[in-house]
């Protein structure tokens, strides 16, 4: 099924205690505004992470749409989900840019992680996902988001906080404070909300104080207005994004491909929590989940867009609404297309400042790395235990402690080859605790069969990189509130992202 829904109902909102299913719909105009508050909670991370990576914010909105209709066709319109920016190549996109690669490389790098991404859900929906677990259990998992997140703290500070210090710390403390004062789907948005406050503080900041000396993106002493909207006005209202063409690199492609793990993760624990939210058993659609998300990274980053990944913010709306109806993320899709059509809208994205950056980077990296966290603890990993303390350390220092990458790799091959950063920390963390598993006696496997980080204990996916199963109100959402009403709840950092 993904088109021909049923009419929920007279069309209208459900009572207290029902739900609008997949294959059903309400009247096409409410459907509409459910789809209109789809693309609001989408929006902020979607365009977002393009600016943060290089990427045009534009073609990545368009693109988001084209790949959630992607998705739906090969889910069949059994998960209802939006597809927008993943967060979870922001450090190996730094890292190839840190080595020289330019927006081409980055997009090639990425597609060939799409494609791995892909090949890694059909082994899955031939396979299970009791087979993935025994390579990647959620002890490696956490540890790979974790270090993916950690790993940028370096460009939030050092390469957007201080362009503008001030707004920066004004930007991060709205963000705080929306994300736990306001109610409901506003709290949801807080990062949306935060660079919207930012960049209204900027233009008042340049009206009444004038310029700014600060270094810029590249780390240059300037002086300059925060705000700069000269490409605004010269930007077009209606045209095509710019298409890059991608450029593979054998040695940019292993700088991204850690991504893979956190992406599997995320879509896994999607696929689960929305089984959770509609009463079904949607565990036989997971490896469709997952490879429809590698095509359509596949897709997007072919034109030059962005990676995706399934988008938990969406899932809030539909806890809020108790509408999981698959048409209104058609009309979502179809609008973001729309959006990706007016270059004006892109170069407005382009205007903002550095300092707003700042303040909403370093929530979200740090989001980003405490999910790895949040995975150990829900999945009870026992750090007592030398198999899961040992190597993951290592690797997540190696990564945070090499948070530029390339630019001084720690093993250095020949002139084309290194490895540094996320790469390497990823490998020490995926291979060391094999290893350590493997040569460790008898009494700590013991241990380790016994807690949930085992794939024997039955640990699966789900609840990772941001996605909840959470079906109470203790569950929180991507910047740390309680779960909406009206239902599940799950979220995502940015996730992701």
């Amino acid at each position: 099924m993904a088109f021909g829904w049923k009419l929920y109902g007279d069309g209208k909102t459900p009572p207290l205690g029902e739900a609008v299913a997949p294959d059903e719909r309400l009247s096409w105009p409410r459907t509409a505004g459910i789809g209109a508050q789809h693309v609001v909670a989408m929006f902020g991370a979607t365009f977002v992470f393009p600016v943060i990576m290089g990427l045009d914010a534009n073609l990545a909105i368009m693109m988001s749409g084209i790949a959630t209709i992607i998705f739906l066709l090969i889910v069949q319109g059994k998960v209802p989900s939006y597809l927008g920016t993943s967060a979870s190549f922001v450090g190996g996109v730094g890292a190839v840019r840190g080595a020289g690669g330019d927006s081409s490389d980055v997009v090639g790098a990425i597609l060939v992680s799409g494609v791995v991404l892909a090949l890694v859900g059909v082994l899955i929906h031939y396979l299970g996902v009791r087979t993935i677990n025994k390579v990647l259990p959620p002890a490696v998992t956490g540890a790979v988001v974790m270090l993916i997140g950690f790993n940028l703290a370096s460009v939030a500070t050092q390469t957007y906080w201080v362009q503008d210090q001030w707004v920066a710390l004004a930007t991060m403390t709205f963000v705080i404070v929306a994300s736990l004062a306001l109610p409901g789907f506003l709290g949801r948005i807080a990062i949306l909300l935060g660079l919207v406050f930012g960049f209204l503080l900027s233009l008042l900041l340049d009206a009444t104080s004038g310029a700014i000396t600060s270094p810029d993106g590249t780390g240059a002493e300037v002086t300059r207005d925060r705000v700069n909207l000269d490409a605004v006005g010269d930007a077009d209202w209606f045209g095509l994004p710019e298409f890059t063409t991608p450029h593979f690199s054998v040695n940019f492609s292993l700088l991204v491909l850690p991504a893979v793990i956190a992406l599997v993760a995320e879509n896994a624990g999607h696929v689960k929590a929305v089984g959770e939210m509609t009463k079904r058993d949607l565990d036989p659609v997971l490896g469709r989940a997952v490879a429809a998300d590698g095509i359509a990274t596949v897709v997007a980053t072919s034109v030059g867009g962005s990676p995706t990944t399934t988008y938990a913010e969406n899932i809030g709306v539909m806890a809020a609404t108790r509408v999981y109806s698959t048409a209104a993320y058609f009309v979502a899709a179809a609008v973001a297309i729309l959006l990706g059509l007016i270059p004006k809208f892109g170069a407005l994205i382009y205007a903002t400042p550095g300092g707003v950056l700042g303040g909403i980077t370093v929530v979200l990296y740090g989001m980003i790395g405490l999910l790895g966290a949040k995975i150990w603890k829900e999945n009870r990993v026992d750090f007592a235990n030398p198999i899961n303390l040992v190597p993951l350390a290592a690797g997540i220092i190696i990564a945070i402690g090499n948070s530029r990458g390339t630019d001084v790799p720690l093993l250095k091959f020949d002139e084309d080859y290194s490895l540094g950063g996320i790469a390497l920390g990823t490998l020490v963390a995926v291979l060391g605790w094999h290893l350590a598993r493997a040569v460790a006696p008898a009494d700590m496997k013991a241990a380790l069969a016994r807690e949930g980080a085992h794939p024997a204990a039955g640990s699966t996916f789900g609840h990772v990189a941001g996605e909840e199963l959470a079906p109470d109100p203790s569950s929180v959402d991507e910047v740390g509130r309680p779960g909406a009403t009206g239902g599940a709840a799950p979220s995502k950092g940015t996730r992701g992202r």
